[in-house]
């Protein structure tokens, strides 16, 4: 059968991207669509495998590849334009608007759901704060847009047949918002890529895009009050302003390849993570490298971390240590219990959890979930 794989958009090779991959490992021969591409040819290579990816209006636009999330307002009507009336098969990998491509009733849609649209749901009021958008004439246009973006989105929700869900976290917010149901695979993590090491340094480690949410900055503001080594690995917005907060002790390596980062992140004696995360792909790399994390207790991490709480005292088999509020007294707490409980953290247990998300077993995963789908969907059709 013909199928189409959607992706909202290809501009970094990061988690998204990484599930599409698995994809096209399963699958080869998807037709693929995207708002926007800025992959280079050895990522294109390894996501499309010799195919391309047919892309919208929005990449057309001026300064459509680089600043392409200026014309989020046009995303849904962009997203509409893609013609898959050939396909029996649509699968979208879906953040923001990709779940809302047009299908027809005698074609099986699937969404794999990294998160409904977070700055028009959970993230609104903080995503107004901080870009300055909270009063005045922009303030009231942002808002307006980001109203008609909901009501499309929610529109748009009976447009899949099967939900499919990157973690419990995720799945909870598509019944909220949705009010579907949701199966729960969980992202792959290629772990054959990382590896212990079997010495351990001095630095924590934290690694992410440097995007508002993930609070790159409180980590760092937390790091300067005590002079522990921190290397901060990623790149993105918010990397000027976090190179300002920086002390002499916190060293910024901006975007690094998987290799680059596995020598970094196996040497580490903890990783560090602040953000609420849908799921948290970082964090089990840290795992994969016999790495204990250091982490905020809400989102994916509750799921994807065996984690102590300060207090509840003495480690056993855990594989980090959760702290209760995004605040820096917090996290300096949580480190303070990280370094008297260091020597109880085991780096063997450690990747064995890491282990269990696995690229194969995400792949073995999907074309069971898949086929089974399939074949439901064919008999509902036909009674």
């Amino acid at each position: 059968m013909k199928k189409a794989l959607i992706h909202d958009w290809y501009t970094q090779y990061r988690g998204g991207e990484r599930c599409v991959e698995s994809f096209t490992n399963i699958w080869s021969d998807f037709d693929h669509y995207t708002l926007v591409n800025t992959l280079n040819d050895e990522e294109c290579k390894k996501i499309f495998k010799g195919s391309s990816a047919k892309t919208s209006f929005i990449e057309k636009l001026p300064f459509g590849k680089k600043k392409y999330r200026l014309y989020l307002p046009f995303f849904p009507l962009a997203v509409e334009q893609f013609d898959l009336r050939d396909y029996e098969l649509v699968l979208s990998s879906s953040s923001c608007v990709a779940k809302g491509v047009l299908t027809r009733q005698d074609q099986l849609h699937i969404t794999y759901m990294h998160s409904p649209v977070r700055y028009a749901w959970d993230l609104y009021h903080q995503y107004l704060e901080e870009s300055g958008f909270k009063k005045g004439i922009k303030g009231l246009i942002a808002k307006y847009f980001l109203h008609r973006l909901r009501v499309w989105d929610v529109v748009t929700a009976n447009r899949p047949d099967y939900y499919i869900a990157n973690s419990k976290y995720v799945a909870g917010r598509i019944k909220k918002i949705y009010n579907k149901e949701a199966q729960v695979i969980y992202p792959p993590v290629d772990t054959s890529a990382f590896e212990i090491s079997e010495e351990t340094s001095d630095y924590y480690v934290t690694c992410s895009s440097m995007v508002p949410y993930k609070k790159i900055d409180l980590i760092v503001e937390a790091f300067t009050k005590i002079k522990a080594k921190l290397i901060v690995i990623g790149d993105g917005p918010d990397y000027k302003k976090i190179k300002k907060l920086c002390s002499d002790n916190i060293k910024l390596k901006g975007y690094l390849d998987t290799k680059e980062k596995s020598e970094i992140l196996k040497k580490a004696k903890a990783f560090v993570f602040a953000a609420e995360e849908d799921f948290g792909i970082a964090p089990l790399e840290a795992q994969a490298c016999g790495v204990p994390v250091i982490a905020f207790a809400k989102g994916g991490v509750l799921e994807t971390i065996k984690g102590i709480f300060v207090s509840e005292g003495r480690v056993t088999d855990n594989t980090g240590v959760f702290y209760n509020k995004q605040t820096i007294e917090s996290l300096l707490e949580a480190i303070q219990f990280f370094e008297e409980n260091e020597r109880y953290f085991n780096k063997g247990l450690i990747r064995k959890h890491a282990e269990t998300f696995s690229r194969e077993r995400f792949e073995e995963e999907i074309k069971e979930t898949v086929q089974r789908l399939y074949s439901q969907w064919k008999r509902e059709s036909n009674s």
